[in-house]
């Protein structure tokens, strides 16, 4: 099948074999402690934990051995991370790894311990970063960022399942200054598709009910998820309703598909999550963030969920089915 590709940038490569873990200058012996800040719970996350546990694993990195992983979830109520940040920082760990709104919580929370965002937006314009190129500071990572306007794909997508689709509803976390960008370039391809949206705008998972309850009334065509750890938090609810009320829906994460969802659209965040590994492994052999540049996916995969689409009552058009990189039936 053939890939979809977004060219959104340069990726580093990954290193094929596993490197000494003692670099230049660091102790022989030392367990290394890495502080794992998660928006959302243990449960939700432990795919992409795990590949992160794997990717340290397959580095060298042996859990109690040579390093050593401190979790904080915040179970989905944002408001903390602040504090769960600083728990991290004051029992000094080496290295932090979060994802999303935890960057920017745990760069609040220290300027010199460094960070590795595996998953976040737009690191640039919400501060974490000077440059993708060349971060500056103590955070670097991977970032979703679109040059593309991949977000506007999920539309492109949508209207493809769904030809006479003429209103599409958005749900999003308007506390989420990352998710902006990607509504930006939803509404730009609305305005080319000539599609009408809704904005459904929600702070936080609790929340999403109220969201989904205005949309039962307004009763659009289809419904776009940007990628949100709040979202992915009720991604049970959202689906149920969009079930519920035959909705075809395009999601921002594969995870979401696999469990019913409609069609997903997206960078893999497991790959992601593994990647950030690397970066802690060159961060502990002694490279600064502010000199690691951040990489950024260059294909995205098209997942669809057949057995959904049939439930929906829909038919896929033979050419998007093509298009996949995988059909779940």
């Amino acid at each position: 099948m053939m890939i979809i590709r977004a060219a959104l940038g340069p990726v580093l490569a990954l290193g094929l074999l596993a490197a000494p873990l003692v670099g230049e200058g660091q102790p022989p012996g030392k367990i290394y402690r890495i502080g794992v800040l998660i928006n959302g719970s243990a449960s939700v996350s432990a795919k992409r934990t795990e590949a992160l546990r794997q990717r340290l694993r397959d580095l060298g990195y042996v859990e109690g051995t040579n390093i050593a992983l401190e979790y904080r979830w915040d179970e989905g109520k944002q408001d903390r991370l602040p504090e769960l940040a600083a728990e991290l920082v004051r029992g000094k760990v080496d290295v932090i790894v979060t994802h999303g709104a935890g960057g920017r919580a745990a760069k609040r929370a220290t300027t010199t311990i460094p960070i590795v965002v595996a998953i976040v937006a737009d690191p640039i314009g919400t501060g974490l970063v000077a440059s993708l190129a060349r971060p500056g500071g103590n955070v670097t990572g991977l970032s979703i960022v679109s040059t593309e306007g991949f977000a506007g794909k999920w539309l492109q997508l949508l209207k493809e399942a769904v030809p006479k689709l003429s209103r599409v509803a958005v749900l999003w976390n308007r506390a989420n200054p990352g998710v902006a960008s990607q509504v930006h370039e939803i509404e730009a391809a609305a305005r080319t598709l000539g599609v009408r949206l809704q904005l459904l705008e929600f702070r936080g998972a609790d929340q999403v009910e109220s969201a989904l309850t205005a949309m039962a009334t307004t009763r659009p065509d289809g419904l776009i998820v940007p990628a949100d750890t709040a979202v992915n938090q009720q991604r049970a609810r959202i689906i149920a309703f969009a079930a519920k009320n035959r909705l075809p829906t395009i999601y921002a994460a594969r995870e979401t598909v696999e469990v019913g969802g409609l069609m997903t659209y997206a960078a893999s965040q497991i790959d992601l999550w593994r990647r950030a590994a690397d970066y802690v492994d060159k961060i502990l052999k002694g490279a600064k963030p502010a000199d690691l540049p951040m990489e950024q996916p260059t294909t995205f995969e098209l997942v669809i969920n057949l057995k959904t689409a049939k439930a929906l009552g829909l038919t896929i058009p033979p050419s998007l089915l093509g298009r996949a990189d995988e059909v779940i039936q």
